[in-house]
C-alpha cells in the first residue's frame, strides 16, 4: 500500500538534516525506508543491509524509490562442486 499524497514522501529526520547541513561525503544510514528525493542525488549513501553497509550512489532514475531498494538483504545461493567431486574428474 502506497503513501497518501498529502502526507509527502517520508524521509528520515537526521537523514534530511545530514543531507541539507552538506555533510554529504558518506552518509551511513540505517534507514531503508527513506524515499529518495532530488536532493540526494550525487551523494553516496551507506545503507545498511542488517550486516554491512552498502554504498548506494544516487542517480536521477532513483528518485521516489526506496534507499533499501539498492541495497540487498539476501545473498543467493551458488552450487559450488564439492572438493570430492573436483577430485574424481580431476583423475579421469
Amino acid at each position: 500500500m502506497s503513501r497518501s499524497k498529502w502526507k509527502g514522501p517520508y524521509v528520515a529526520a537526521s537523514l534530511f538534516k545530514k543531507v541539507i547541513v552538506g555533510n554529504c561525503d558518506n552518509l551511513k544510514t540505517y534507514s531503508r525506508s527513506s524515499t529518495i528525493l532530488p536532493n540526494f542525488v550525487g551523494i553516496t549513501f551507506l545503507v545498511h543491509n542488517g550486516k554491512k553497509f552498502v554504498p548506494v550512489y544516487v542517480t536521477e532514475e532513483m528518485i521516489g524509490h526506496k534507499l533499501g531498494e539498492f541495497s540487498p538483504t539476501r545473498v543467493l545461493p551458488s552450487h559450488s562442486m564439492s572438493s570430492k567431486s573436483k577430485n574424481k574428474n580431476s583423475k579421469k
